[in-house]
């Protein structure tokens, strides 16, 4: 499988791996596929420095040593802001995850930088996905007998989604039923008419709370993602497709961590219920899609 971090930093590597089912190391791996990886960096005061001044550009590299030849191609190199990245990792060409038993429900997933554990959830659950490339239309979408779609994770800036955007709009327009993860639900977000921008630093971690604010209990959840909803926290907002509203927020830093929409079927949360190996608090959010389905059956 394909490596998709452009660098690798590490404090300590293991230079002998550990496990009997290993075929290889870590840095034939990152050799093999052309990743730079760098050791012997104190990486808790590099997460501290990029704590207190934000996420920035780095180079790594074994070839270049002149400081300041580095620096001017880091200046160089492309800021996140901007980045339209889902068109490099979504999936070339369709493909079907088949439901674990009888298949109760259709969804297309359409593939920003999908994990393979979110087409596992829902067949978990019944459900065949047939994940599409980023770049479809809505009536691809519609073509495939769907009974909704799901709008998964992926990288870079929202902003620079205007397809997806339009075609999630489109959907919606013609009432199919959404659920959207990570970049999905910032894709949802700007279909339903709210603006996005990037933190300061990113959510990244396995343990960052979110309260569900339809239940008020508190979610320890999985992270990794460096844009933000810009959507009220004290209101619904009017739309084109009615009252959307706040459904989760960070702990934290008050971030827009889910959206809910009160009069058409569409929900969506910024952090990952899908993860493996965890944690498994927001497993549920795969639950409500389903009950979504059967409403709508």
């Amino acid at each position: 499988r394909r490596i998709w971090v452009a660098g690798y930093v590490v404090r300590d590597p293991a230079r002998r791996p550990s496990s009997w089912r290993a075929k290889r190391t870590l840095d034939d791996e990152l050799a093999g596929q052309g990743i730079v990886g760098i050791s012997g960096i104190d990486t808790r005061a590099l997460t501290r420095h990029l704590r207190e001044r934000g996420a920035m550009r780095s180079g790594v590299s074994s070839v270049d040593t002149d400081r300041d030849s580095l620096l001017g191609k880091v200046l160089a190199s492309p800021p996140m802001v901007g980045a339209d990245l889902s068109a490099e990792v979504t999936t070339p060409e369709p493909y079907v995850v088949d439901a674990l038993g009888e298949t109760r429900f259709t969804v297309a997933s359409l593939d920003y930088g999908i994990k393979a554990m979110t087409p596992h959830r829902m067949a978990e659950r019944g459900i065949t996905s047939h994940v599409l490339p980023c770049t479809v239309s809505a009536d691809d979408v519609i073509a495939t007998g769907a009974d909704a779609v799901f709008l998964a994770n992926g990288p870079g800036d929202p902003a620079t989604a205007d397809q997806a955007v339009a075609t999630v709009r489109e959907l919606l327009r013609r009432e199919v039923p959404v659920f959207g993860i990570c970049f999905g639900n910032q894709v949802l977000g700007r279909a339903f008419g709210f603006g996005t921008y990037k933190l300061g630093y990113g959510h990244r971690g396995i343990n960052q709370p979110v309260q569900d604010r339809l239940t008020g209990k508190v979610e320890i959840t999985a992270h990794n993602h460096g844009f933000a909803v810009d959507a009220p926290l004290d209101r619904a907002a009017d739309t084109e497709f009615g009252a959307v509203e706040v459904s989760h927020v960070c702990l934290n830093d008050d971030v827009v961590e889910g959206l809910r929409a009160r009069d058409v079927r569409a929900f969506s949360v910024q952090y990952h219920p899908e993860a493996a190996a965890g944690p498994h608090d927001a497993a549920y959010l795969f639950d409500r899609f389903v009950e979504l389905l059967e409403e709508t059956a």
